[in-house]
């Protein structure tokens, strides 16, 4: 008789990583460095100190260190949700009919309600050792923006945070989590920062975007005496901290005897997708394994698949140093329509490299299926996922009635990155059906591309 997989698997405190891994180590070729906007030369160390952290911009830069050590502090307070649950989808499998094997690593047991208290503990930590006196922030949906500001509390730091207008309308909710935590927060644009005014001039009845949010924080930063600016995804070094989900559930699968033939996560900027599939990645890149690694992205903000593999500034005022990333340029505005995050432009750089030489795939989805498989989802598994997490529910299930037509019995693994309580709007809107999908054109498109910088003997 088959061992009988149990419906949850914690693994024990003891069992917990004690060291994050950093993909950069094993890829066969770099993601090409960062350029500084003003002489249009790799960054340096040294160039992002104004802006991040010292330490946070030494992991940014460091592409060797296969494993960086978990500071004893941050250990401590992962205890306090970690380690999250791989789930065993019993329930969702026997719905379907489909033979797959579904598995799926939740990170909604915080009050943050997602994934991004991982890195947002770790960079509050790394600026309270600074001796820093702020933080300041963007975020779309909030949960960056939630668990930032719960990280900062611990630590008794004022946190400033830019929350994209559309959303900072439709989530009242998430403001009051965050006032909770003592967090100040601005509808992004905003007349308190130069580059919000500019975008405001340019266009008064912009809804926002998460390029123009980083803008403002950035600002805010590097004006305010003793305050850094702090990122939610897109960077390696978030990317790095992230890399516990994976550790987890690959500890978790081996202790199952099990490993997945399928990775789904959904891609925003690549902090969940880049933590869940690390070490499995790693595995593809030694030559251990093969999964297929699928990366979801909304239709109405396609930087995977419709985007260019550019050069990009990382903010609509354009001050950041440029990524070459997938992006839909830094001018792109989503559609205020598009619910949940998910919404940026680009894509995280070491993301981008891996798609781009062939290690993963990507696929867009209009938010109508991504909310269909979230109900049929929450009434199975009685979790209501995040828009964000629905993403790659959809095609986990896409994947699995495909083994139920060729009768595979494939192991599916996806990132339940959070819960959807605090995006109630967007629900009713699907369940009223007053929720439709955009997905702009190529036109609509044309406008973020031509915007892309033009660099002398690069782009």
């Amino acid at each position: 008789m088959s061992k009988r997989i149990p419906h949850r698997l914690y693994l024990s405190e003891e069992q917990m990583p004690k060291q994050w891994y950093n993909l950069r180590a094993d890829m066969k070729e770099q993601p090409d460095p960062m350029l500084n906007p003003g002489t249009m030369k790799p960054v340096t160390e040294a160039d992002l100190y104004p802006v991040f952290c010292e330490k946070l911009a030494k992991q940014e830069m460091d592409s060797s260190n296969r494993y960086i050590d978990i500071p004893e502090e941050i250990q401590d307070f992962y205890k306090m949700y970690r380690p999250s649950p791989l789930i065993r989808a019993y329930n969702l499998e026997k719905a379907l009919g489909t033979p797959a094997k579904i598995y799926y690593k939740f990170e909604g047991n915080n009050t943050s309600g997602s994934h991004k208290l991982n890195s947002a503990i770790a960079q509050a930590y790394y600026a309270k050792d600074q001796g820093l006196s702020g933080l300041t922030t963007e975020t779309g949906a909030g949960q960056w923006g939630t668990a930032l500001a719960e990280a900062c509390a611990y630590y008794n730091l004022p946190l400033t945070v830019y929350m994209v207008k559309c959303s900072y309308e439709q989530k009242p909710f998430r403001k009051t989590v965050m006032k909770t935590f003592n967090a100040e927060i601005f509808p992004s644009p905003s007349t308190t920062t130069n580059a919000g005014n500019a975008i405001l001039e340019k266009n008064p009845d912009t809804t926002g975007s998460l390029g123009c949010a980083i803008s403002e924080a950035i600002e805010k930063a590097v004006t305010t005496p003793g305050y850094r600016y702090v990122l939610g995804s897109v960077l390696n070094q978030v990317l790095l901290h992230q890399s516990i989900i994976g550790l987890e559930s690959k500890l978790a699968m081996e202790i199952l005897d099990e490993y997945p033939d399928i990775i789904v996560g959904c891609a925003g900027g690549g902090s969940n997708l880049g933590g869940l599939i690390a070490p499995f990645m790693q595995d593809k890149l030694l030559g251990k394994a093969d999964p297929r690694i699928i990366a979801v992205e909304p239709a109405s903000c396609p930087s995977f698949t419709r985007g260019k593999y550019a050069y990009d500034f990382c903010d609509t005022g354009k001050v950041t140093p440029l990524a070459r990333m997938y992006t839909l340029g830094s001018g792109f505005i989503p559609s205020a329509n598009h619910a949940g995050g998910l919404r940026y432009h680009g894509m995280s750089p070491i993301l981008s490299k891996l798609y781009h030489d062939g290690y993963m795939e990507a696929v867009a989805v209009e938010q109508t299926k991504v909310f269909e498989a979230a109900v049929f989802f929450a009434k199975q598994e009685t979790i209501l996922p995040a828009p964000e997490s629905a993403h790659a529910i959809r095609t986990a299930i896409d994947e699995a009635l495909k083994c139920k037509v060729s009768g595979e019995s494939k192991t599916i693994l996806f990132g339940l990155t959070g819960t959807g309580y605090f995006d109630m709007t967007a629900y009713n809107a699907y369940l009223e059906k007053t929720m439709n999908d955009y997905i702009p054109s190529d036109e609509d498109l044309q406008k973020g591309f031509d915007g892309l910088p033009s660099i002398p003997g690069i782009q």
